[in-house]
């Protein structure tokens, strides 16, 4: 594959057959294939977007030391502000150009999970930042639920599968910055080649050139969203759960040409993550003579621990 498949969300909650199978047909192909697609027909509204953008940019303006109040030490960045050049790819010295925040779950009826989650960090500075954060990690979390419920038909499950373990997910809403390059980065880019951790990821502001992904030949295609769509691609766990049958394909954002260095960046990435007893033991219908099981049996949130360890965000 040398671009990045469409698809319309639309189709798949409509109530035609034939136009959901045909949604759960190319998404599965894929994700099969490359691993990403453009989503329209998302829960996002134009409204919600834009607010969302303001109030970020008014965030990442404040004062360093303004934004260094909300950096939280001992929870690996899993909450609040992490400050540029802290988080690297897996295997990488160079830390990555780029600041961010992270919103994290909105736990209903739950006390376990309650103490199992960092709190939300609120900015005193911006008091619709915290609110405009939570409705868009709940609309992206909406999407999610049911881009899940279509791959769990592709893979011959149930549809609602994934529902039980997605509900109050450890999952991530992280607005990034990659603040204008200064001077000639020394072997970092904005962020390195990686794959992500989680089931999977939504990310808005892939509307510019940057994101590249690599697909099975290779080689680098450029990942570009047009205006109304959002970028959708799988996660370590879920490539992990399907016997690598869905992809969880190296991605990067790269550096832009030397012109454009004076100019930010922002993409926001949702990290779709289950709650951490969900086990990712190998489907059964994802193992065959011309397939074996590919990996150990591990559960959510230790696959999780592993992998931040890697990234260097907790020792």
């Amino acid at each position: 594959m040398n671009k990045i498949p469409s698809v319309n969300l639309a189709d798949f909650l409509s109530n035609d057959i034939s136009k959901k199978q045909q949604f759960i047909n190319d998404i599965g192909h894929a994700y099969e294939n490359i691993g990403f697609v453009a989503l329209k027909g998302h829960f996002l509204d134009d409204l919600l977007v834009d607010k969302l953008y303001e109030q970020i940019k008014r965030f990442f303006e404040l004062p360093t030391e303004v934004k260094r109040k909300y950096e939280v030490p001992g929870i690996g960045g899993q909450r609040g502000y992490v400050s540029f050049g802290k988080e690297s790819a897996k295997g990488r010295k160079e830390g990555d150009l780029k600041e961010f925040w992270h919103f994290g779950q909105y736990v209903e009826n739950n006390a376990e999970l309650e103490l199992e989650y960092p709190n939300n960090v609120f900015v005193d500075e911006l008091p619709e930042f915290n609110q405009v954060g939570k409705t868009t990690y709940r609309m992206l979390e909406k999407t999610a639920k049911y881009v899940l419920r279509s791959l769990a038909i592709h893979l011959g499950l149930e549809e609602k599968y994934f529902d039980q373990y997605i509900h109050n997910g450890n999952s991530i809403l992280r607005p990034i910055h990659y603040p204008p390059i200064q001077s000639e980065p020394k072997n970092a880019v904005r962020a390195a080649a990686h794959g992500d951790i989680n089931l999977i990821t939504l990310l808005m502001g892939a509307q510019g050139k940057g994101l590249q992904v690599q697909n099975l030949n290779g080689e680098w295609i450029d990942a570009i969203a047009e205006p109304d769509e959002i970028m959708i691609n799988v996660g370590d766990m879920l490539s992990r759960h399907s016997n690598n049958r869905l992809k969880s394909t190296i991605h990067r954002v790269t550096n832009p040409p030397k012109e454009l260095w004076g100019t930010s960046r922002y993409s926001i990435p949702f990290f779709l993550h289950p709650i951490s007893n969900m086990k990712l033991n190998v489907l059964e219908g994802c193992i065959d003579q011309n397939n074996p099981k590919e990996f150990e049996d591990i559960t959510a949130g230790d696959f999780l621990n592993e992998r931040l360890r890697e990234l260097g965000l907790t020792k």
